[in-house]
């Protein structure tokens, strides 16, 4: 198996990149948040998901304030090198809603549509 390098991580123009989390015991996607080259580094580093917020401009440990946390189990780059998957073990709410996790809300079809 190849191992990936933080090098080969292809970040945007802002200097970030998409990141989903995911449930290592169920296979559930979590959430999806962005990384810069410091909260990816801290996360291989400590095994604690952080996460950089575009709102505020900052760092964010997952769980820091709410105690929802992700602990680091593997991380994977995909193929183009420019989103990286998380399997994670989640205490609590993954969502800042309180829901377990982000992807909730399914979406309704028009009657007839085939969405088998």
């Amino acid at each position: 198996m190849q191992k990936a390098d933080i090098a080969a991580v292809k970040f945007n123009r802002d200097g970030l990149v998409p990141v989903i989390a995911q449930c290592h015991e169920t296979g559930d996607v979590l959430m999806m948040a962005w990384m810069n080259l410091e909260s990816l580094t801290l996360t291989l580093e400590t095994g604690r998901v952080t996460y950089y917020s575009r709102s505020r401009q900052e760092l964010w440990e997952k769980g820091l304030t709410s105690g929802h946390t992700q602990r680091l189990i593997r991380a994977t780059l995909d193929c183009d090198g420019d989103t990286i998957l998380l399997c994670v073990d989640q205490t609590g709410a993954a969502c800042h809603t309180g829901e377990r996790t982000c992807f909730f809300q399914p979406f309704e079809f028009p009657s007839g549509a085939d969405n088998g």
